[in-house]
């Protein structure tokens, strides 16, 4: 099957949904797919442009069997309402003449549209029109509801009303959708959708690279002494609610066995020094590359996952199977009956969001609790394999897409060089 992807965000961009995108068209390949991909160029998390990239310019090349055309975008330096709608504009804009393209030099068999951006969803469905081919809709996050929870976008009035409206056209447009939890398939069925158009799309763990291990090589490379470390890692941003580790910190002070590491980078992480500054038992560092991933989770002896409170279920964080693979357990600031609180249970604790008391007294349960953390360890080992593998999640997907289309929908003419 020929599959044309478009996703702003994509490899090699290390963490988000560029990591996954990237992931998922590279593994399309090695199932035996054409596949075909149309982005931004790369800039998260740190939102500024990658080293290598023109600011202005339009790139294809073939990486990892995949033909990727990049697309000039504008890259807010601090990204909020108006400045983050600027960026997904500009990707559309940049990004039309390609699709058409791709659509008819390429002729696909299916379109899939990663969301975010939603704002380029049309391009999706021009390109499927005009190659005769068929749609589909993953959604990563739903970035509407996320711009309120996160007051990006006030919730009530005109642009309220349009977004809101655009979306749902959208989310119906398109021949299939899907989304990464459970939760997020119903909220789409709650959107609209009938349920047997709405598949499961996981994010997945890296089980070929990350595997529980006893120590960290980062240890002496940061000059880290304490017994414990408190990680988080990612992305740092305003719907992570990733203050809250801040002053979890600083209620945490008198614990000498204990260290904080953020690890990651973003629009707020100057805010989030600003708050910490005098606080000695929490160090900031930059995102680490993808190869030692493993290393970095294996620093860890508990895993921080803050969430605001208006974002639950709006989103599954993408870093949550990898913590998993790591066999360490997980914190999470997430209200009972969530879907976070569900992929947690068993494998760490859950605190209600954005409550500092609540998340410290989980971390000191789960590390002066011997017995619980060897269980909660083995537990998430457990999940990842079960719940995260991404051999399991990437072939259920492309037998799903090959089942969809069917037998008599291969591609109409040989692949032209456009």
């Amino acid at each position: 099957m020929r599959i044309l992807l478009l996703s702003l965000n994509y490899s090699p961009e290390p963490t988000g949904i560029g990591l996954y995108s990237g992931g998922l068209a590279e593994s399309l390949v090695r199932s035996g797919h054409e596949v075909q991909v149309v982005c931004a160029n790369p800039h998260y998390p740190q939102w500024r442009l990658f080293d290598g990239y023109r600011a202005l310019a339009w790139s294809t090349s073939v990486e990892k069997g995949v033909r990727v055309t990049r697309c000039p975008v504008y890259v807010p330096g601090r990204p909020g309402g108006a400045t983050r709608i600027a960026h997904y504009i500009t990707f559309l804009a940049s990004a039309a003449v390609p699709m058409w393209r791709r659509a008819r030099g390429f002729r696909p068999d299916a379109v899939v549209c990663v969301a975010p951006s939603l704002i380029s969803a049309p391009l999706a469905l021009m390109a499927a029109r005009a190659a005769g081919a068929k749609s589909w809709l993953h959604v990563q996050d739903f970035e509407v509801e996320a711009a309120f929870a996160t007051s990006h976008m006030k919730a009530e009035g005109a642009l309220a009303r349009a977004a809101r409206t655009f979306e749902a056209k959208m989310i119906a447009a398109f021949d299939r959708v899907s989304s990464i939890s459970r939760e997020m398939c119903a909220k789409l069925v709650e959107k609209g959708r009938v349920p047997g158009t709405v598949y499961e799309l996981r994010n997945w763990a890296e089980l070929d690279h990350i595997r529980p291990q006893p120590g960290s090589a980062y240890r002496a490379e940061w000059g880290i002494t304490t017994p414990h470390v408190a990680l988080y890692s990612g992305s740092i941003a305003r719907k992570q609610g990733i203050e809250t580790i801040i002053d979890v910190a600083r209620l945490m002070q008198g614990r000498k066995d204990l260290t904080f590491v953020v690890c990651g980078n973003g629009p707020t992480r100057a805010d989030l020094e600003a708050r910490a500054a005098g606080l000695d038992n929490i160090r900031f560092l930059d995102l680490q590359p993808m190869e030692r991933l493993g290393e970095l989770l294996a620093l860890a002896s508990v895993h921080l996952l803050p969430q605001r409170a208006d974002a639950a279920d709006l989103v599954l964080p993408s870093k949550l199977a990898n913590m998993l693979a790591s066999g360490r357990p997980v914190v999470a600031g997430v209200h009972p009956g969530r879907g976070l609180a569900r992929e947690v249970e068993g494998a760490g604790l859950i605190c209600a969001p954005e409550d500092a008391q609540a998340m410290a007294e989980a971390i000191a349960r789960v590390l002066d609790d011997g017995e619980f953390h060897a269980a909660c360890s083995e537990e998430a080992l457990n999940r990842a394999s079960d719940s995260w593998s991404r051999e399991a999640i990437i072939g259920g997907f492309s037998r799903e897409i090959e089942q969809w289309l069917g037998p008599n929908s291969p591609s109409q003419s040989v692949v032209a060089d456009v």
